[in-house]
């Protein structure tokens, strides 16, 4: 059975097609972090043929993408086909990208046909992200580069918090640690991970805001060990009480934790050795730029 947090990937491609209408207008913060995970792309020497935009939503990463390496072929993959069809607003007739529906727990790339993976806040909605760290090894070619952005444990604290203060359902997902994260990178056979976080409070005007944000943004509670149905008038006053803010405060502040990450594909020549270790030579690995 799985366990309380698990995320259906069904589940998951169903809350997205359903917001794919509204995300756009919701999603001001995974926005915010896209610009800045694009930025990051500045300080890296890299001219990819291929571009993977794994959890490319309605995408505005995968246009950006196209104007920065306009040679490359980018392709838009997500979980969610509703989505992708949004994302064909953001099509030009010079600048052009494809649009791909697939879990990123089994690409239907082929193995080492990329040269950059970016994914904004894609991970965090992924039941195993070792099998996915392990299809971006296999996609990558040696040299390649995958950057991501995906969301730590303080995520939501003040509503997780909030929530524990009435029961004990899971109410907001189990975001994983970054030092876990480049764990699962160097497990995956990605070389030289390099993690960082930055934490950033975001304010609503009250609790209901920032629960009808989610809902249109498609990142409702997924976990499995959730309650079902509709939340009581009573449970969500509750929960207004639990998390209402301090009385010199005018606004409801959140915590986002954003985890930055990437890593590169070394020339992959796994051989036993003794205590299951294995090696893996990066002697060919792209350097950044000073």
């Amino acid at each position: 059975m799985p366990d309380e947090y698990y995320l259906d990937p069904a589940r998951v491609r169903r809350s997205f097609d359903q917001a794919a209408k509204t995300y756009d207008a919701a999603a001001v913060v995974p926005a915010e972090i896209r610009n800045r995970l694009l930025e990051r792309l500045d300080f890296v020497k890299l001219q990819p043929k291929v571009v993977l935009d794994l959890g490319a939503g309605t995408g505005h990463a995968s246009k950006a993408l196209k104007h920065r390496y306009k040679s490359a072929d980018v392709i838009a993959i997500d979980l969610a086909p509703r989505m992708l069809a949004e994302a064909d607003r953001q099509q030009s007739w010079l600048r052009k990208f494809h649009r791909v529906a697939a879990d990123a727990h089994r690409l239907p790339v082929k193995d080492a046909s990329a040269q950059l993976v970016f994914s904004n806040l894609m991970l965090e909605w992924c039941h195993d992200p070792d099998a996915v760290f392990q299809e971006i090894r296999r996609v990558l070619q040696p040299g390649g580069l995958l950057t991501f952005a995906t969301l730590g444990p303080d995520t939501l604290r003040e509503l997780r918090e909030g929530w524990r203060k009435i029961d004990a359902y899971p109410h907001v997902h189990r975001f994983i640690d970054m030092h876990d994260l480049g764990d699962a990178l160097m497990r995956a056979g990605l070389a030289e991970p390099v993690m960082d976080t930055e934490r950033l409070t975001v304010t609503y005007p009250h609790l209901d805001a920032l629960l009808t944000e989610l809902v249109a943004s498609g990142s409702s509670n997924l976990a499995h060990g959730r309650t079902r149905g509709l939340t009581a008038k009573g449970r969500l006053e509750s929960l207004r009480q639990a998390v209402r803010p301090a009385s010199e405060q005018a606004a409801l502040p959140v915590s986002v934790e954003v985890v930055y990450g990437h890593a590169w594909a070394g020339e992959l020549r796994p051989r036993s050795r003794a205590g299951g270790e294995v090696r893996i030579p990066v002697s060919n690995v792209t350097r950044l730029k000073r």
